[in-house]
């Protein structure tokens, strides 16, 4: 595992053993990445089910402002706190909330996040209940993207209260979809719109 672009570009993450983690691919955060580029400078971003640190860390490679990790295993955050450290990312641009991801969604309080990536254990088959948290919590704001990963064979909707996928991809046995406000796609529109009268 190695990170694609920005300052720490070409760096390989630690080597680990670990059952429970199934790291995003190469070219699945390549994708992933292409699609947010333009979102990704000074972005306040959350790394939910961190595991190894690899989303949050890509995205502070490329100029993220700040990243949250969130993650409940032990073995993980230990993981992602060696990651950080061998990279000598500056502490003050980052902080580790050792903490269930629903529980996190459901009692977040502050400023929405631009960038939350989720990736739930593969076991677990999870991604339906962390989008039902994500709908009604204060991380997902008006102009937040998300992008989740989820087992092909796994419960997704499409919708989300407000929140809308706009975007699925899929990888064998594994889908990345991406979502956002309805409200956000509606001001997209009226500015296309804007733009071709």
């Amino acid at each position: 595992m190695r990170i694609i672009a920005g300052k720490y570009r070409g760096h390989q993450l630690v080597a680990f053993k670990a059952d429970h983690i199934r790291p995003t691919t190469d070219r699945v955060k390549e994708t992933l990445f292409n699609k947010l580029q333009f979102l990704i400078a000074d972005a306040k971003v959350a790394d939910l089910f961190c595991g190894t640190g690899n989303l949050g860390i890509e995205s502070l490679s490329r100029d993220a402002s700040f990243c949250t990790f969130v993650e409940k295993n032990p073995k993980s955050l230990t993981i992602t706190r060696q990651n950080l450290e061998k990279l000598k990312v500056p502490a003050a641009s980052y902080k580790i909330v050792n903490m269930d991801v629903i529980a996190f969604l459901k009692s977040y309080k502050g400023e929405p996040f631009d960038i939350i990536f989720a990736d739930p254990p593969f076991t677990e088959k999870m991604a339906h209940d962390v989008m039902e948290a994500a709908q009604v919590s204060e991380a997902f704001g008006v102009h937040t993207q998300l992008a989740i990963e989820s087992q092909a064979k796994e419960r997704m909707e499409d919708r989300y209260g407000h929140l809308v996928r706009f975007s699925k991809k899929e990888y064998g046995d594994k889908h990345l979809s991406l979502f956002c406000h309805e409200d956000a796609l509606k001001e997209e529109a009226s500015e296309e719109e804007d733009n071709h009268e």
